[in-house]
């Protein structure tokens, strides 16, 4: 991968990573928490905080996180604490300015504030995930278990809102703000799984080209995946022809596709989605 395509990447991952903040802290600001609703997570907490002392949701969000980076350096690495760090940062930022600017529900409606709140908090954090980094919290101790067990994040956050958000009856002993709660709880787990499904789903490409050595070269070098050749032979022309075969993420296709017109024009591309790919570059094989 070229350094002016590997400079590109990181700037396009910290972008989006901002904008996904953004979300969740529209979700929390503009729905929930005017609302009264109270989701899970260190949000939950920091918004418990808040609505019941006046401390401010950002100062909560920046306490409870500061502790739990260090963990996510130490067992994740130090690219994970880097982009989680950024992250949380932009998170205090965001909710420190949209503090100030919704006082009062975007929707009236308990109810939809509930699912709409849950399903921009779900993206939000699924964003993030994609892209390596974290909304800090609930979102790092996920992402842990993630990594040494097969659970999918939205599954462990499941576990964890659960117990915050009834905790918050003892604060606040209504029963249809917890049913609010665990709305919001349902619809974000699985909007997060959503979100990363789709991100994290493997395509396979075959390849048919006249320039087949110089697109191998590029795939190999660049976009830094393995290529096998296949032999074929054309029924029509009775000729032989090598066909490239490579397996990649799907978010590598636009890349990918820009790569191949440059060399071949005229190449004759097939691209199908696969279940699952597992081994080095891909996906882990997880067994308790």
């Amino acid at each position: 991968m070229s350094k002016e395509h590997k400079i590109f990447s990181e700037v396009r991952s910290y972008s989006i990573i901002t904008v996904g903040l953004f979300v969740n802290a529209i979700a929390w600001m503009g729905f929930m928490i005017p609302s009264h609703i109270v989701g899970g997570g260190i949000n939950g907490i920091s918004s418990l905080l808040y609505l019941s002392t006046g401390i401010p949701v950002a100062v909560g969000i920046l306490f409870f996180n500061a502790i739990l980076i260090i963990l996510a350096i130490r067992i994740l690495g130090l690219g994970f604490g880097i982009k989680s760090i950024f992250s949380i940062l932009m998170m205090v930022g965001a909710f420190s300015l949209l503090q100030y600017y919704f006082k009062e529900p975007i929707v009236q409606d308990k109810f939809m504030a509930a699912i709409i709140g849950g399903i921009l908090n779900g993206a939000s954090i699924g964003i993030v995930f994609t892209q390596g980094g974290s909304t800090g919290g609930v979102d790092i101790i996920a992402m842990i278990f993630n990594k040494y067990r097969n659970i999918t994040p939205g599954k462990v956050i499941l576990y964890f809102d659960v117990c915050v958000i009834t905790s918050s009856y003892f604060i606040f002993p209504h029963i249809e703000n917890i049913v609010y709660g665990y709305v919001v709880m349902a619809v974000g787990a699985y909007v997060i799984d959503l979100v990363l499904t789709g991100a994290n789903q493997t395509v396979q490409v075959f390849i048919f080209s006249q320039k087949n050595t110089e697109i191998a070269n590029i795939v190999s070098k660049d976009i830094r995946r393995g290529v096998t050749v296949l032999k074929g032979i054309g029924w029509y022309s009775k000729s032989e022809q090598d066909i490239l075969m490579i397996l990649m993420r799907k978010t590598e296709l636009p890349y990918f596709f820009r790569t191949v017109k440059e060399v071949d024009a005229d190449a004759f591309i097939s691209v199908s989605s696969v279940m699952g790919v597992y081994g080095k570059g891909f996906d882990v094989i997880k067994v308790k």
